[in-house]
């Protein structure tokens, strides 16, 4: 496995990302990232994908009373089983 600059390999890096994004803290000052044009390419190619993602499925907030008529359901739910 070829060492990378940032004392890291691509393969390591790109093993780490997830956790990496995950924290969601900027890669920029990564060293392997800072030093390697492969890796920056395909974060770049994963940022284009999740913002298209994110436009083809828009956040949508859930009404106000959801967890009103979600708790008033189950106890519709608890009712009928104690009635049956």
């Amino acid at each position: 496995m070829k060492e990378k600059p940032g004392g890291m390999s691509c393969h390591e890096f790109q093993d780490q990302l997830p956790e990496l994004i995950a924290t969601g803290e900027s890669l920029a000052n990564h060293p392997h990232y800072r030093n390697c044009d492969l890796c920056r390419a395909l974060l770049a190619d994963l940022e284009t994908i999740a913002e298209a993602a994110r436009q083809l499925l828009p956040v949508v907030e859930p009404p106000d009373d959801l967890w009103e008529h979600i708790e008033s359901a189950i106890k519709e739910e608890e009712h009928s089983q104690e009635e049956g």
